[in-house]
């Protein structure tokens, strides 16, 4: 039997320094929603509009979609995280299998500098903002995460005016994180003013019989819709908030947000890399999908 438990989020997820700066400067520039409702069941049969696809097909070791995605640099202090975001395809690539593949490594090639002295690890960090937006519907990836203690993958969604009324005005949704210490659990998360940081509202979704996220690709997912959004694991709805959850506090998820992909190293809430971490480590995300129903 699976299980799901009640859980908060311990740390905040901000943009790097360098790319909060410059979605100051485009927040303006944002792309149009989205703006069909979603069903609240992962396995709806109602028609549905794909407003949004990658599957990440191409030659092996070239980088995404420009069109689609871009990418964050630098570090984050936010979180205490240890790694430096890269550029290009150095640390986010497709293995031409139709994956992309975003790298942790124990390096420093270009001698990055991190808030604590040089970096000691490189990683990748993506997001849609200033090429689409998504205002409800179902929003799902398949993927595999990394293992070993320290790691902290995630899949998620910032507020398009996050540049114009800043974290945690702008809401966040998180749609799936894992701390290397819970290899069988995920967890799903929102962010708000008045309940972020350590005081997000979301739950736990755990594996059963000690099966492993790493150990296989799973599919992750939200339906979304005004004052509702659903979470799901592999098609079981696991979660569903609405105003009723906030304490009275503003409900800021009917508007537009982008999504994010990263991969980060250590960090307030997973802790640092140990003994028996090995790098480097893999996030292999098959497909992002935004759908709309009609």
């Amino acid at each position: 039997m699976k299980r799901c438990d009640a859980t908060v989020h311990r740390s905040r997820r901000l943009p790097t320094a360098l790319w909060a700066a410059s979605l100051l400067c485009c927040a303006g520039l944002l792309a149009p929603a989205a703006t069909a409702a979603a069903d609240e069941s992962a396995g709806s049969s109602r028609a549905q509009a794909v407003t949004f696809e990658d599957n990440f097909d191409g030659p092996a070791g070239s980088a995404v979609d420009g069109g689609r995605w871009q990418l964050e640099t630098g570090d984050n202090v936010n979180n205490h995280e240890s790694q430096y975001y890269t550029p290009g395809a150095d640390n986010a690539a497709l293995d031409g299998n139709g994956n992309l593949v975003i790298t942790a490594r124990k390096e420093n090639p270009r001698d990055y500098q991190c808030w604590y002295g040089r970096c000691e690890y490189t990683s990748a960090r993506l997001n849609t903002a200033e090429r689409f937006n998504a205002q409800y519907g179902h929003v799902e990836t398949r993927l595999k995460v990394p293992r070993g203690q320290g790691m902290w993958p995630a899949f998620w969604m910032l507020g398009a005016d996050f540049g114009q009324v800043g974290w945690p005005a702008s809401g966040e949704i998180d749609i799936m994180e894992n701390v290397g210490y819970e290899p069988s659990t995920v967890h799903g998360t929102l962010h708000g003013p008045g309940y972020s940081g350590g005081n997000g509202i979301g739950a736990g979704y755990t594996l059963p019989g000690g099966e492993q996220f790493a150990d296989g690709f799973h599919t992750f997912a939200v339906d979304w819709a005004p004052d509702r959004i659903s979470w799901s694991v592999d098609g079981q709805v696991y979660q569903t908030r609405t105003p009723a959850d906030t304490g009275g506090n503003p409900w800021v998820f009917n508007k537009p947000f982008f999504l994010i992909l990263n991969l980060a190293v250590g960090g307030d809430w997973p802790g640092p890399p140990d003994g028996n971490t090995t790098f480097p480590q893999e996030l292999v995300v098959d497909y992002v999908r935004v759908t709309t129903s009609d």
